[in-house]
């Protein structure tokens, strides 16, 4: 047990009182709610008839505002149109064109890296549409004519996942290049609800795997592995625990986790105490992707680090992503409470935003 653990007590309601003063726990009751909430609003956002000669959809975003970018771009990896990217970057990719979407994505509506490649995409023929709340972005957005959904629930941007992903899958429907989705939304808002008599702060320790896995990663370096339509999921679990936890974690994918990572199990031999490895799996993955779950896991016990296997809910992959992200939502919560840290404020993140806006950083 970490010395993390003993100091605090995920029963008592002192404890979330102390340490999530901004209420970081009420955003997670309200994702099921605000997921029906955006569905509902994104199919009132009527976009120009010429958006359907699109073949390509690039989503521009940072941190909270991108993964539902990743989360739609995994969701719809089987269609043959459009072909859908997520770019983090400063500038727009080379071959955007007039058959491109550029969908641009700041909560805040002030991202540096977005806000630039918006300010690019002006110049082209691409179609555009902004998603933000309002800043900059909604201003350039309305200066140039450009169709924008306004999210309209405050909150750190990661934990207004349900405006940054669901609308993108109205989106696309609205675009005619998924059917409608309204049944499998409902039906995952659904599942996230009844999850809370599983994961909410008021169920004991003894009965809550949030809580209980995070018993588990307090005091390691945390390393999500997913695959296939998790692989986005691992990046958001990954982030949560960064943001909320304000701990060292990473992800990385199968199969290409095991063509390189396993063989660096070996050393530091003195290292292998410290990590805590989640595979977060799902039923509709390919069958030899199972089978590297099972030999991976074997491979992780052999080289004595811990690990444990979390399989979604679901029977759709919208539900079977969205399950293990509220899950990872709830146990990095939970860590953060462990580490007696408020979830909310993300001061390094501050601390660069304020030295690159005073011109700091510029020799590096």
């Amino acid at each position: 047990m970490s010395a993390y653990s003993n100091r605090i007590n995920l029963d008592q309601a002192e404890t979330y009182q102390r340490y999530d003063p901004d209420g970081m726990r009420t955003h997670l009751h309200n994702l099921p709610q605000q997921i029906r909430q955006a569905w509902n609003k994104a199919n009132e956002l009527h976009l120009p008839r010429e958006f359907q000669d699109i073949n390509k959809i690039v989503i521009c975003g940072m941190g909270g505002s991108a993964i539902g970018g990743d989360l739609l771009r995994s969701l719809t990896s089987r269609l043959n149109k459009p072909l859908v990217f997520v770019n983090r970057e400063y500038g727009l990719p080379s071959w955007a064109d007039d058959k491109t979407l550029v969908v641009i994505s700041s909560y805040s509506g002030n991202t540096e890296e977005t806000l630039s490649a918006f300010q690019q995409a002006l110049k082209t023929d691409c179609k555009k549409v902004a998603f933000t709340t309002n800043g900059k972005v909604k201003q350039l957005a309305r200066d140039n004519g450009i169709p924008t959904f306004t999210i309209d629930y405050i909150s750190a941007p990661r934990a207004a996942l349900g405006y940054s992903f669901i609308p993108l899958i109205a989106l696309l429907s609205q675009l005619s290049f998924l059917p409608d989705k309204s049944q499998e939304v409902q039906e995952m808002a659904q599942i996230l609800e009844s999850s809370l008599a599983d994961l909410a702060e008021n169920v004991p320790e003894s009965a809550n795997p949030a809580k209980q896995l995070a018993q588990k990663l307090a005091g390691k370096i945390i390393v999500i592995y997913g695959a296939g339509t998790l692989s986005p999921v691992a990046r958001r679990w990954k982030g949560q625990f960064n943001e909320n936890s304000k701990a060292w974690a990473f992800y990385e994918t199968l199969s290409e986790l095991n063509h390189n990572s396993v063989v660096g199990y070996e050393f530091p031999h003195e290292m292998s105490p410290d990590i805590y490895v989640i595979l977060l799996r799902c039923p509709s993955l390919h069958p030899r992707i199972q089978a590297r779950y099972t030999i991976t896991s074997q491979m992780l016990s052999n080289a004595g680090v811990e690990h444990q296997i979390v399989n979604s809910k679901g029977t759709d992959d919208l539900s079977q992503m969205m399950s293990l992200v509220f899950l990872g939502d709830w146990t990095s919560y939970y860590l953060a409470m462990l580490y007696g840290t408020d979830p909310t404020p993300v001061k390094a993140i501050d601390f660069l935003k304020g030295k690159l806006k005073n011109g700091g950083g510029s020799g590096i």
